[in-house]
C-alpha cells in the first residue's frame, strides 16, 4: 500500500540574504514518508540552501517548514530527527572508524552496549565490517563516504539529507555508490532528500525529482515524467540532451518547426505558438527523399554505444544519436515518430521593467534618460507654457502618481561585451539552445533578470551590457 503521509512540508519558503539576494523564492514541497527525493539543478539554483533550511542550518526569511505536521521552522538542528551527509565527509582524522561512527551516539549518552550493537549494524549496512579499528587516513574516498553515511544512519534519523555526497568520487566509484545508496534506502525505509547537479544520478536514484532554477521549482515528478514530459525549455534542456525548436501548430495533431511539418500526438489549437522537444535518440536519419526535413551532416563523434551526429538544416541544428555512422558533408533526411515529439506552449519571455519619471519629467531607467517623451506615451497630453504636463483638457497631470512600465522582446535586445554601452549590465546566468538561436538569462542587480535571444554563442558568466532600443519598447501607463 502506498504511503500517503507527509513527513516534511515546505510552505511558501523564501530565503533572502542581507545583501538582497534571494536564493529561494516561494518554494512549496510535500515529501512522503520513505520517499527518495532529489533536488536537481545548476550551481546557484537554491537546492543546497533549501536542504540547509530543512536541516535547520539556515532559517527561512519567510514561509513555514512542517515535520509530521508540526512546525519546525525555528527549531535548531540538534532538535530535529534529521541527519546530513555532505560532499566533504567531515570525518574526525584523530579517531578510528568506530569512534567516528559512534560520535553522535556518545553525545546522547547512549549505553556502550547499544553503541557497539548500532555501530556494527551500520558498518554492515555500508559493507565495512571489520573496519572498526582502522584509521580514517587509510581509507579510499569511497570508503570514507561510506563511513560518513554510517555515522548519519546510526542515529536512526527520520530523514537523511545528502548534499552532493558523491561529488568528490571518480566516475566508476560514483556509479557504484549510486546503486549502494539506493539499496540502503530500500533497506532502511527512511526518507532520503538528495542534492545533485548530475542529471544521470537523479534519474538513476530518485522516486521523485525536483528541478530547480533561479531559486524556484520548475517541475516535480518521477524520473520518467521529467524526462519524457518536460514542462518547459529549461527542464528539457537540463534533463538529458534535447533538440529544442520554436514552431506553430498548423492543424489537427500537426506542427511546423525546424522547416518541416510533423505529425504529433499533442492536441493543441491551430495557430498556437509552441516549443518542440525531440530527444537525440529519437531523431531518425533516412535518405534525403524520405525525410520530413533535409540537412547536411556537419559533425560525427563516436561515443562508444552510438555516434553523435550533428545535422544542419537551414538555420537549425539537429543532434541525433545513431548506431550507424554518417559522413561529414553527407546529405540526409530526418524523420521523428509522432509520440517522440513533445510540444509545449511557448512561454512568454517578454521583459517588463519599471521606468521612473525624474524631476525634469523625463523617463529614466537605471540612471539613463530614455529618448522618449511622456507626451508620446500618455495619449492627448502635452507640455504647457510653464513646462507642466497637462491632459487634453489642460489639467495638470501629477507625474508623482504615474507608474510607467516598459516591455521589450528578447529578440530586440542586443548583448555587448562593452558593458558601459548597455542600458543594463549583468552576467549570463543561464543559456538554452533553441534550434536556430540561444536563449540567455542575464542576471542584473536591478529588480529582475532579462531574457535575450541571440544567434551567437556566449559563455556562462560572461559580463555583458544590454542594448535596448527605445523604438522597440512598448510603454503602459497607470495613473
Amino acid at each position: 500500500m502506498e504511503n500517503t503521509k507527509n513527513i516534511i512540508e515546505l510552505k511558501h519558503i523564501t530565503k533572502t540574504y542581507e545583501d538582497g539576494f534571494t536564493a529561494v523564492s516561494d518554494f512549496n514541497l510535500e515529501v512522503k514518508q520513505g520517499e527518495f527525493i532529489t533536488f536537481l539543478g545548476p550551481s546557484g539554483c537554491g537546492k543546497t540552501t533549501t536542504l540547509r533550511m530543512i536541516a535547520g542550518f539556515d532559517i527561512p526569511s519567510g514561509g513555514e517548514i512542517l515535520l509530521n505536521g508540526k512546525p519546525i521552522t525555528e527549531l535548531p538542528p540538534n532538535k530535529r530527527p534529521i541527519n546530513t551527509v555532505f560532499q566533504r565527509y567531515a570525518l574526525f582524522p584523530h579517531m578510528n572508524i568506530f569512534d567516528n561512527i559512534a560520535f553522535g551516539l556518545k553525545q546522547k549518552n547512549t549505553p556502550k552496549s547499544k553503541i557497539v550493537k548500532k555501530v556494527k549494524k551500520a558498518l554492515e549496512l555500508v559493507d565495512l565490517e571489520g573496519f572498526e579499528n582502522r584509521s580514517v587516513s587509510t581509507l579510499s574516498g569511497g570508503q570514507q563516504q561510506r563511513v560518513a553515511i554510517a555515522r548519519a544512519v546510526v542515529n536512526e534519523p527520520q530523514i537523511l539529507l545528502l548534499d552532493e555526497p558523491l561529488g568528490a568520487l571518480d566516475l566508476k566509484m560514483r556509479k557504484e555508490m549510486q546503486l549502494e545508496l539506493k539499496a540502503m534506502h530500500r533497506e532502511l525505509g527512511i526518507t532520503f532528500i538528495y542534492v545533485t547537479h548530475d542529471q544521470e544520478e537523479a534519474l538513476t536514484m530518485s522516486d521523485k525529482i525536483v528541478v530547480m532554477s533561479e531559486g524556484k521549482m520548475q517541475q516535480i515528478g518521477t524520473p520518467e515524467d521529467i524526462y519524457n514530459e518536460p514542462i518547459n525549455a529549461f527542464v528539457a534542456d537540463f534533463i538529458g540532451e534535447s533538440n529544442i525548436f520554436n514552431g506553430i501548430v498548423t492543424g489537427k495533431l500537426k506542427a511546423r518547426f525546424c522547416g518541416g511539418e510533423f505529425v504529433c500526438v499533442d492536441d493543441m489549437k491551430e495557430g498556437t505558438h509552441i516549443t518542440a522537444v525531440v530527444r537525440p535518440e529519437d531523431v531518425q536519419i533516412v535518405a534525403p527523399e524520405n525525410g520530413t526535413i533535409r540537412g547536411t551532416v556537419t559533425s560525427v563523434i563516436f561515443k562508444g554505444m552510438h555516434y553523435e551526429i550533428t545535422i544542419e538544416s537551414g538555420k537549425n541544428e539537429i543532434v541525433a544519436q545513431s548506431v550507424n555512422v554518417a559522413k561529414v558533408g553527407q546529405r540526409v533526411g530526418i524523420t521523428v515518430e509522432p509520440d517522440n515529439i513533445h510540444l509545449m506552449v511557448t512561454e512568454d519571455h517578454t521583459n517588463f521593467f519599471k521606468v521612473e519619471i525624474n524631476k525634469n519629467k523625463e523617463l529614466e531607467y537605471n540612471d539613463n534618460v530614455l529618448d522618449v517623451s511622456l507626451t508620446d506615451i500618455i495619449k492627448g497630453s502635452y507640455f504647457d507654457e510653464d513646462g507642466d504636463l497637462v491632459d487634453s483638457n489642460g489639467i495638470e497631470i501629477d507625474t508623482r502618481k504615474i507608474r510607467v512600465t516598459a516591455a521589450i522582446q528578447p529578440r530586440d535586445i542586443r548583448m555587448t561585451d562593452e558593458q558601459e554601452e548597455g542600458l543594463v549590465q549583468g552576467y549570463i546566468s543561464n543559456l538554452i539552445y533553441e534550434g536556430d538561436h540561444y536563449s540567455y538569462v542575464i542576471h542584473t542587480d536591478l529588480e529582475h533578470d532579462f531574457v535575450v535571444d541571440d544567434e551567437y554563442l556566449w559563455n556562462m558568466d560572461d559580463q555583458v551590457g544590454l542594448i535596448m532600443p527605445v523604438d522597440k519598447m512598448k510603454f503602459t501607463v497607470k495613473r
